[in-house]
């Protein structure tokens, strides 16, 4: 089983940017949890992140048929991308949405998200536990179906 595990922009600042919203942990050690967690599930992971829309898009597409899941955190972009929005309906692969802060007690803009209505699941609000949160929960669907 692969999952691709996409981070939006400014999630590279992980660590240094507003550690009051997100913590201090950096990106890099959250993909290296996520990595050593899949692999005693042998569970093939692949992390990417970039700061432009177009790059997630073509990341995604790029992915299609070689990948069982994929976990995002959109950033930024959860609030404006009908591009990855239209992608992750097209290539037809389950996906969990992520958010290390709860995006419902930000500003009024970060309530609407373009993902969480095709989600398979969201995690909101609980740090950079969400993605392991949703992993987890991958790896019991994936279990479940055998």
């Amino acid at each position: 089983m692969k999952v691709l595990v996409i981070n939006g922009p400014n999630l590279n600042l992980l660590g240094v940017r507003e550690p009051d919203v997100y913590g201090s942990i950096t990106l890099e050690k959250i993909n290296q949890g996520l990595f050593e967690k899949a692999k005693s599930y042998d569970i093939d992971i692949e992390a990417f992140q970039s700061n432009a829309e177009h790059e997630i898009v073509a990341k995604l597409q790029e992915s299609i048929n070689k990948i069982d899941y994929v976990i995002i955190n959109p950033g930024a972009l959860t609030h404006t991308s009908i591009a990855i929005r239209d992608c992750l309906l097209g290539i037809g692969v389950p996906f969990y949405e992520v958010h290390i802060s709860n995006i419902f007690a930000r500003e009024e803009f970060r309530h609407k998200s373009f993902f969480s209505d095709i989600a398979s699941g969201v995690i909101c609000g609980l740090g950079t536990h969400g993605y392991e949160l949703a992993l987890s929960h991958i790896i019991k669907s994936y279990q479940d179906k055998k």
